[in-house]
């Protein structure tokens, strides 16, 4: 009688040992389903289809001239929706001599971010970084990373790799931003992708050499998932050949393309300024986009996008 009680606590013990083995491997397959992989590829979704940009002059009450109401606030998002606006393009630093590891608006930014999740916009955070304090752009990075409203936080982050004055010297600039780059791709999650605001290459390779001169695109490349050209075709004149929006925009992505020897580059290309964009220019720059196969395209920036121009953007 003894033993064969003993075996029946063994038996049962096996069962429920067994049941738990199943739960724990229950458990952690929804994990996996619920948590991104470690080496989750970088999704460059949040890139795709049409975006709009929005600067911090464009919503934080504290930059506004003579406490004049800003031109965007969070019931703004529901406009971007409404026009098929699929990603927001958010400025998040504090451009006006605070530290640089501080959000411009931390409770503002939640709303906007909240607001857009809830109108199934994507969200990519941006910010111009001075490559002259990687303490500081780091603490900055991490502070981004971590915003997080209802347990979702920015679905991108993008450099505006831009700022020439900060590290004058070429050499020292192109080392700091390659630096730059790569911590904030180890400092951002595995299948978050990573956008590089840059000049265009023909401004660059043609109309001003000077303004930064050997470029680090295939170094950036390590780093960069996605590659987001500024063809502001408004700020070129007539005698140059490149007011032509068509041809700007298009140059500038097969010359950056060449420059990373990657004819598939993605590309979201960025055409401006939204309030001297005429109708051909816009029918040129979505050609353009269309013909170099461009995941995205945008015009810089919402609060000066004529409205008689989005049914074109949203069409692309």
């Amino acid at each position: 009688m003894r033993g064969g009680l003993s075996r029946l606590v063994a038996v049962l013990f096996a069962v429920a040992l067994t049941a738990s083995l199943a739960t724990v491997v229950l458990a952690v397959g929804v994990l996996a389903v619920g948590e991104p992989s470690a080496h989750a590829e970088p999704d460059p979704g949040p890139y795709s289809g049409l975006g709009t940009w929005v600067d911090v002059f464009d919503y934080a009450p504290r930059l506004q001239a003579d406490g004049v109401a800003p031109r965007v606030g969070v019931d703004s998002i529901d406009d971007m929706a409404k026009l098929g606006t699929r990603t927001l393009y958010l400025q998040v630093a504090n451009p006006d001599g605070a530290p640089s590891n501080q959000l411009t608006d931390r409770d503002l930014l939640r709303a906007l971010l909240k607001r857009a999740h809830e109108q199934k916009l994507q969200v990519v955070a941006w910010f111009l970084p001075y490559m002259s304090d990687p303490a500081s752009e780091d603490l900055f990075l991490r502070e981004v990373v971590r915003l997080r409203v209802d347990g979702r936080g920015f679905d991108a982050i993008a450099l505006d790799i831009e700022d020439t004055n900060s590290v004058p010297d070429v050499a020292g600039r192109n080392d700091s931003v390659v630096a730059l780059a790569r911590r904030a791709r180890a400092l951002m999650p595995s299948d978050m992708a990573l956008g590089g605001i840059v000049y265009p290459a023909v401004q660059l390779d043609v109309i001003n050499p000077v303004l930064w001169p050997n470029f680090p695109y295939k170094r950036l490349d390590a780093s960069i998932d996605v590659w987001l050209p500024m063809a502001y075709f408004t700020f070129r004149d007539e005698a140059s050949g490149y007011r032509d929006a068509f041809r700007y925009s298009k140059e500038s992505v097969n010359r950056l393309r060449d420059h990373l020897d990657d004819p598939s580059a993605k590309v979201h290309l960025i055409g401006g300024i939204a309030d001297l964009v005429t109708t051909a220019d816009l029918d040129g720059f979505l050609r353009a986009a269309r013909t170099t196969g461009s995941i995205g395209w945008s015009l810089y920036d919402y609060s000066t996008t004529f409205s008689t121009a989005w049914p074109a953007l949203r069409h692309g």
